[in-house]
């Protein structure tokens, strides 16, 4: 244990600053093998004040903790406007918490992230969370040997203790499952799902290419609005946040892992989007994608063996009638077509029984937990 006058909190205020920043999570865990590393970019674009959109209900501030001239821990602190609208509290929120193992480092990080929400009248503080739900959430708990994935956090095994031991308590939980991708689908699967396109008159869209996606990617995230804004500390997202989505990652989806479900409008309805996993590729990457990254991407996006589900939403008029069930039937014959041997959910909370119900018709295993801390100030 190191002697905490030597700890040294220092505000993050530069872009030379954020760096430091985003460099220890890579320093951290460069010798960890299930963590999976995000890429350096798309961290800079989150966290930047003039990069991200959310900034503009958003305001943040960024620590490190130093000692001896090396930096031992960092932390994010969130204040979302627009959350304290729409869920009537006033909760700032952390994120990008990462500390060595020492309860001094973690509990100096923490005070001055809570003196700062106090400062802006916060009347409680919760996270891990980032400035969306579609941002990574959720300290793991358990399944610390298994192999992390792009949309989640990678932690080490004593990060809750120290959360615990700092007063902080359960506020919300997701599990994820390992889901076996079958060798055929039953017929009976594929005579129930034409009942339910006909019965409510939907049709699922055929894509050749990843580009033929963006015609119903305002529908797609419409409905994530839509969908989503009753789950835990969700917020809409706005059109600037919406576009900025749909221009890092919906052009670069695997045609053969998305569904989309429209009604006779042509409205999106329902959409499932997984990707092939890049879990093993970032890590040979190391959060890199020049000079030689971009190569492990491309080839695990040709030659997938595992694909990590991403989104999936039912409009709420369609809920309980066999549409979730008719989007996972669409995943996994396009999961037996690739010859895919399994699927990670990534997570769901553990109140959301329609999602779960669905893995009952699979051989699926909860493999891992995250959750989100809460304190009162």
């Amino acid at each position: 244990m190191g002697d905490i006058a030597t700890i040294k909190i220092e505000e993050v205020k530069t872009i030379k600053d954020l760096k430091i920043f985003i460099d220890f999570h890579y320093e951290l865990y460069k010798k960890n093998k299930y963590f999976v590393p995000p890429l350096r970019f798309d961290e800079m674009n989150t966290l930047r004040w003039d990069k991200n959109p959310a900034f503009e209900h958003c305001e943040s501030k960024y620590w490190i903790a130093v000692r001896n001239n090396e930096v031992v821990g960092r932390i994010a602190g969130i204040i979302n406007k627009k959350y304290m609208e729409i869920w009537k509290n006033k909760y700032a929120r952390f994120g990008w918490f990462d500390f060595i193992d020492d309860i001094e480092v973690s509990g100096a990080l923490l005070t001055a992230f809570e003196n700062w929400a106090k400062e802006k009248g916060s009347t409680a503080v919760h996270g891990p969370l980032g400035f969306t739900d579609l941002d990574r959430e959720g300290m793991l708990i358990e399944g610390f040997d298994k192999l992390g994935t792009v949309a989640s956090i990678y932690n080490h095994s004593y990060y809750p203790a120290h959360i615990d031991k700092l007063g902080y308590k359960k506020d919300a939980d997701w599990v994820e499952y390992n889901v076996k991708v079958p060798s055929k689908i039953p017929e009976k699967a594929e005579r129930i799902s034409k009942i339910v396109l006909k019965k409510h008159n939907l049709r699922i869209v055929e894509f050749k290419k990843s580009k033929d996606v963006l015609k119903y990617a305002k529908g797609i995230f419409e409905l994530i609005n839509l969908s989503y804004k009753d789950l835990y500390g969700v917020v809409e997202l706005t059109e600037k946040q919406i576009d900025t989505y749909i221009k890092q990652y919906l052009g670069f989806v695997h045609p053969d892992f998305i569904t989309v479900i429209v009604d006779k409008n042509d409205k999106v309805v329902a959409f499932e989007i997984a990707m092939p996993s890049l879990s093993v590729a970032l890590q040979k990457a190391k959060g890199r994608l020049f000079p030689f990254g971009f190569i492990h991407l491309l080839y695990a996006l040709k030659k997938p063996k595992y694909i990590d589900m991403y989104l999936v939403a039912v409009h709420p008029s369609l809920q309980n009638t066999g549409v979730s069930a008719l989007i996972m039937l669409q995943l996994t014959k396009a999961a037996i077509k690739n010859k895919i041997i399994s699927c990670e959910t990534n997570p769901e909370l553990e109140t959301n029984a329609k999602v779960q119900s669905i893995w009952e018709y699979y051989e699926a295993r909860q493999h891992k937990r995250r959750r989100c801390y809460i304190k009162l100030l």
